[in-house]
């Protein structure tokens, strides 16, 4: 394991310097609508809180954290908060698989694809989308994801913003619950599965729906997807640990530990399994972790788009 503080002050000073954990510009990371036609203006806006662009960059990273884990070298991590945060962000971006990178973005087309065939009216702005500082919270820098958060909502705030569609847990989560309590500013949230009407029947199947920590536990919005799917023919298989009592998927300790997070996300994948159906999850860190575990899963709007 990694000394917590060592991998919290890496990623609160690239936040600090960069607004994202990676350091990665966002003209970089941020190019999934560029290959969309997603309206520029409307009624809510669409905010990824760019966790979906994130992914492929914390799976780089985190094949280099597991490959020192627990070696002489993992005191050197420290280290890295002394490089140019955009020097390291681009270096970074370019070692990063293009095909990765294609895949997350594709999930956020489908997403906008979603909603469009649902009459959702919304809209996307690159310059408004920035990322929440969730993962300052969840490692317990405050200060850090305050003062983050406070840059996010005033932006948000001076642009006019009022309603906000989410398509992640995290990114959720922190605009629906946090921003209030820590900025004193409020926005009305939606994910976009909350918004989703497809009229398609001809879903005839059975899936295995994994909930995200943030949807089952704290946002209680599990069954919200569910019935959605059964409206459309999809049967949800029961699975162990659901809902409120659902199980994390490693995903939230991989930078601290690797090797602990893939224990975690193997007993979680045993009890998803057990149904014999397809893996469907509702989140990118749970989606990516579970495949680095060899599941076969797909994002849930994967399997809504094929029914538009």
């Amino acid at each position: 394991m990694y000394n917590p503080k060592d991998i919290i002050n890496v990623i609160a000073g690239n936040v600090r310097k960069t607004k994202n954990p990676f350091g990665i510009p966002k003209f970089m990371c941020n190019r999934w609508w560029k290959e969309s036609d997603v309206p520029s203006s409307g009624e809510a806006l669409l905010f990824t809180g760019l966790m979906y662009q994130f992914v492929p960059y914390i799976e780089k990273s985190t094949a280099y954290l597991q490959r020192f884990e627990d070696t002489s070298l993992a005191g050197f991590v420290r280290y890295a908060g002394y490089m140019p945060s955009y020097l390291s962000g681009i270096g970074l971006s370019l070692m990063t698989s293009g095909q990765e990178k294609k895949k997350f973005n594709d999930i956020l087309n489908n997403i906008a694809k979603i909603l469009s065939a649902s009459k959702v009216d919304f809209y996307y702005k690159p310059n408004l989308d920035d990322y929440s500082g969730i993962l300052l919270y969840d490692l317990g820098d405050q200060e850090g994801f305050e003062k983050h958060a406070m840059f996010v909502a005033e932006k948000l705030k001076n642009a006019g913003i009022k309603k906000l569609i989410t398509v992640d847990p995290h990114t959720t989560y922190a605009m629906k619950v946090l921003y209030p309590k820590y900025t004193g500013i409020s926005f009305e949230v939606k994910t976009y599965f909350e918004l989703v009407s497809l009229n398609s029947k001809n879903g005839h199947r059975k899936v295995t729906l994994h909930d995200p920590c943030f949807y089952g536990r704290y946002l209680e919005l599990s069954d919200v997807p569910e019935k959605l799917l059964s409206g459309m023919g999809i049967e949800c298989m029961p699975v162990r640990n659901s809902g409120q009592f659902t199980r994390c998927c490693g995903g939230p300790a991989e930078s601290i530990s690797p090797k602990l997070s893939s224990e975690v996300a193997g007993r979680r994948l045993e009890e998803l399994n057990a149904t014999g159906d397809p893996l469907i999850a509702m989140c990118p860190i749970c989606l990516a972790n579970l495949i680095k575990e060899g599941a076969e899963v797909e994002d849930l709007s994967t399997l809504l788009v094929r029914y538009i």
